[in-house]
């Protein structure tokens, strides 16, 4: 198919529309054809997301499946994916029907709430896919409306604050992106991403107010776009909006925003900040390295302090995104395989983690951890799916957990042993609140009597839950499932990388310290 990538990406947007224009009523039988009808679109833009990865070509390390029309004025509609994107459409499409199908129990505003949902898949996918710069800002800013939304209307009793500080924080952080994008499209006179990907900012040092800018303009694109994607993965100490949107979300919004739309940050990194502005990336690399290793730790002791199951998730995805951005600027075949396999694994885990909160709150109707104790009486089958991701969230090797932090400390080892030996810490603290959040909620006596009638997992949830141990397991058995698909588009990435350092007088002695060459 020529457009299979418009129509995996736009399908959900019809969906919706289709929702919002033809399905009337309230009714309990609008409802339920509200979801069936999220659920089968979702589910078919999962299997015809199956026929983009069958035929894509991980040895090409170009873009692929690429689409081009004219647009607006001086503006092109142009997709694409290449090695590094395509897994990340592919988790997009894979998440969308299981977090479709954990809405079931959702009674209020049912068809606006699959609306919401449907609009951001597309916004979520069409940013992994564009490739002109303004199509990636509207995707990139547009995700903000429908999460803002879903917070807002479906959320806790603090939901207003927490989707306000939500998109306050990454849009104030985006702005500056849109900045630079303008004086990218000023200086290269193109919003052509596979071009920008080639085409050499100014590098020299330039005065600015006073300061001299090492690295020149590469340096304060850099920036401008760090502020933007610092904020979405989020980074400390820009991380504090997400604790708050997290514990106000329902269920299925902390699914989307904790395995898919942190991973923005992340992809952001890989596809303009390291390719683009390679000397600014060196400049700046030992900078955010510790920054990321002072996340792992700060936020590992922070979640070990919280009573509330979603927040220590919370702070818990800070920490592990920690490990994502060292890898990726630990700038080598490793670090940048692990922080790339590190979010596909988070996707799968984390979501499972908010998922299996969901279950027990939609009995009790609290997130409290004293408030629980002693389940696996009552829900053995819940116990063992807990445990399983528990375990994988600690990075048991057997999971995909282990693999991604193993690859990036080991990325990270080779460019500074003393953020690697900080960030490694955060594995044993990463073991001791998740260890310590399953012994309180699971295991011991079933003391409490508001306990005592408590259900094991439904036949739905079970399968909700069924994909996601699946991949969990599989990608820490056999990770070259990932690895062969992203390692051709990471050599290319950090070869044309060292290139242009080479080229840079200013870096040449540390591209040789790093290299061995």
């Amino acid at each position: 198919m020529d457009n299979i990538l418009s129509i995996v990406t736009f399908l959900p947007l019809i969906a919706a529309a289709i929702l919002a224009l033809f399905l009337r009523g309230d009714d309990a039988a609008a409802q339920k054809n509200a979801k069936y009808l999220a659920l089968i679109a979702t589910s078919v833009t999962f299997v015809i997301s199956l026929f983009l990865i069958a035929q894509f070509d991980p040895n090409d390390t170009g873009f692929q499946f690429v689409e081009e029309r004219d647009w607006l004025i001086g503006l092109k509609y142009k997709m694409g994916v290449d090695g590094i994107s395509i897994l990340f459409v592919m988790l997009t499409t894979f998440l969308m029907p299981i977090t479709i199908l954990s809405c079931w129990s959702v009674e209020t505003r049912v068809k606006e709430y699959m609306i919401a949902f449907l609009a951001l898949e597309t916004l979520m996918l069409g940013v992994f896919t564009a490739l002109d710069l303004i199509l990636f800002y509207l995707f990139f800013e547009g995700g903000l409306i429908p999460m803002f939304l879903i917070i807002g209307i479906w959320g806790g009793k603090e939901r207003i604050y927490a989707s306000f500080k939500f998109f306050l924080y990454t849009f104030l952080g985006s702005v500056l992106m849109l900045v630079a994008i303008v004086a990218m499209y000023v200086n290269a006179g193109t919003t052509d991403i596979p071009t920008l990907l080639h085409h050499q900012f100014g590098s020299e040092t330039l005065s600015v107010l006073g300061f001299q800018v090492i690295g020149g303009m590469q340096t304060l694109l850099w920036l401008a776009f760090f502020a933007s994607f610092a904020v979405k993965m989020p980074m400390w100490p820009v991380h504090t909006w997400l604790p708050d949107a997290h514990v106000q979300a329902p269920t299925a919004g902390s699914v989307v925003l904790a395995a898919i739309l942190l991973k923005m940050g992340g992809y952001g990194f890989l596809r303009f900040s390291l390719p683009m502005f390679p000397i600014a990336s060196d400049l700046l690399a030992p900078l955010v390295l510790w920054m990321s290793a002072i996340a792992i730790v700060y936020t590992s002791l922070v979640a070990l302090a919280q009573t509330d199951m979603k927040k220590l998730i919370a702070y818990s995805s800070v920490a592990h995104m920690g490990y994502v951005t060292a890898g990726i600027f630990a700038a080598n075949q490793q670090g940048i395989d692990g922080a790339i396999f590190q979010m596909l694994s988070h996707g799968f885990i984390s979501g499972a983690l908010f998922l299996c909160v969901g279950v027990i709150y939609d009995r009790m109707h609290t997130r409290e951890i004293d408030a629980y104790g002693g389940l696996v009486n009552r829900m053995p089958a819940y116990a063992l799916i807990f445990m399983l991701f528990t375990m994988a969230n600690v990075g048991l090797p057997g999971t995909s957990g282990f693999v991604g932090e193993f690859l990036t400390l080991m990325g990270i080892f080779q460019v500074n042993t003393w953020v690697a030996a900080v960030a490694a810490t955060g594995v044993i603290l990463s073991a001791a609140y998740a260890l310590w959040l399953y012994r309180r909620v699971v295991m011991g006596d079933l003391i409490k009597e508001s306990l005592k009638s408590i259900t094991d997992m439904t036949g739905r949830e079970r399968v909700i839950f069924a994909p996601l141990v699946a991949m969990t397991l599989l990608l820490g058995v056999y990770p070259s499932l990932v690895t062969d698909i992203i390692g051709p588009s990471v050599e290319a990435l950090i070869a044309d990388h060292q290139t242009a350092l080479a080229e840079w007088p200013g870096a040449a002695t540390q591209v040789a310290e790093t290299t061995g060459h």
